[in-house]
């Protein structure tokens, strides 16, 4: 799919997927900057203090409350969100980059916010013996999810249950950089 040349009909709510390291709060961030909306980060409803989970009713109800808004731009993969946040999305955003990539970008990610003792959601933070000795483990998760995260919306995003919805799926960060500016320029 060429998104560098597609048409761009109406980005007024946005949801940004794809696996753990593919950069989806960063591009949801810098997209929600341009639009002048706000950028809602599944993570930051999810996680409670102590890497605590939010209870799924609980999660769900704020996800409801947040995605109820006329504006935004969402980024995260919990299944159990997507019929409300796609319901109500008008564009959907695939972030598809390789696994090396992916695998790459996410080492780099917690390597970094372990070293830098960085404050995460609800103020946790990675910790070595979470990231890298831990079946929690971020980069774990990225290893045993990717190959099915990647089937699953290959398959999603076909689907005619999505009706209007504009799909715009980036195989290279170079793609999303581009389409980032496009979005911009046309905003200026």
């Amino acid at each position: 799919m060429n998104t560098e040349k597609k048409t761009i009909k109406n980005l007024r709510r946005v949801s940004v997927v794809g696996t753990s390291g593919s950069g989806k709060t960063t591009f949801a961030k810098n997209l929600a900057r341009i639009l002048k909306v706000e950028h809602i980060e599944l993570d930051a409803i999810y996680w409670l203090p102590d890497w605590g989970e939010r209870p799924k009713n609980e999660f769900l109800d704020l996800v409801k409350k947040a995605a109820a808004g006329d504006d935004w731009v969402f980024d995260g993969n919990y299944s159990s969100t997507r019929e409300t946040v796609w319901q109500r999305a008008t564009a959907i955003v695939w972030l598809n980059y390789s696994f090396p990539r992916t695998f790459y970008r996410a080492l780099n990610r917690t390597t970094s916010r372990i070293l830098s003792n960085e404050v995460m959601w609800s103020g946790n933070r990675e910790t070595f013996g979470k990231a890298f000795l831990s079946r929690d483990s971020i980069l774990l998760w990225m290893l045993t999810t990717y190959h099915e995260k990647r089937r699953r919306y290959s398959k999603l995003l076909l689907e005619d249950k999505l009706g209007e919805k504009e799909i715009f799926i980036f195989r290279h960060p170079k793609q999303a950089e581009k389409f980032l500016q496009r979005i911009e320029r046309s905003n200026a």
